[in-house]
């Protein structure tokens, strides 16, 4: 596995049909890749930093992500540019879909949930009732302001970095969510009207210079 500073690859010619409709004029194509099932996503633990491994079922979704990818993209070159979470489930998610990383970065981390890391909704609401991690704060954890923030700078240095290329996102569920609503250039609590399953995949895209999702939260088991 690589861990670059700040990659700069070159675009994969290798376009299809599906690529062949996106407008020339735009710079590339953003595939969002949530990690596969865990122990504690399956339990609807929040999970930050917290390292949970993938369960046998995530593994199998990861692997069937992978040709998801594949067949969205219509190409079995590499992409310009992947980056993953630190996390191990994002890192295993990334090899088991068949993904070289480029960098592991910080910026992909999760959402900090602070003291509530390892809680349900439903546990957290027993003490402050009608908790959202959208619509509430976090003791210790990230706000969703800061959260957006550190999308927003994502993104940007992923678009000014790779012209005409691939770029697959390697991360979490809430986190993901916020850089869905971010290329929208919405704020970050409207993450909450998009969904991601465990190895979900969503891909932003745009056309003729409006940012749009061109497909969303498709599942591992499409192919």
């Amino acid at each position: 596995m690589r861990s670059v500073a700040h990659p700069l690859m070159p675009a994969d010619t290798g376009r299809t049909a599906y690529h062949d409709r996106v407008s020339s004029n735009d710079q590339c194509v953003i595939y969002v890749l949530r990690h596969g099932e865990t122990g504690w996503s399956a339990a609807g633990r929040h999970t930050g930093r917290t390292d949970v491994p993938l369960t046998t079922l995530g593994e199998q979704q990861a692997r069937l992500a992978g040709l998801v990818l594949s067949r969205l993209r219509g190409t079995n070159r590499p992409p310009a540019l992947v980056l993953s979470s630190p996390r191990t489930r994002a890192l295993r998610t990334a090899g088991l879909a068949g993904l070289q990383v480029d960098e592991v970065t910080e910026e992909l981390a999760e959402w900090d949930y602070g003291d509530y890391d390892g809680l349900t909704t439903e546990q957290i609401q027993q003490k402050v009732p009608h908790w959202t991690v959208w619509s509430h704060p976090i003791p210790h954890g990230e706000t969703a302001d800061q959260v957006g923030k550190r999308a927003t700078h994502l993104l940007d240095r992923v678009t000014a970095a790779v012209a005409g290329g691939d770029v697959v996102l390697v991360g979490h569920g809430h986190f993901s969510r916020v850089l869905v609503a971010r290329w929208l250039d919405e704020p970050a609590s409207d993450g909450v009207r998009f969904g991601l399953d465990p190895a979900g995949t969503t891909v932003l895209g745009s056309e003729r210079g409006d940012r749009q999702v061109i497909r969303s939260n498709i599942p591992p088991w499409s192919v």
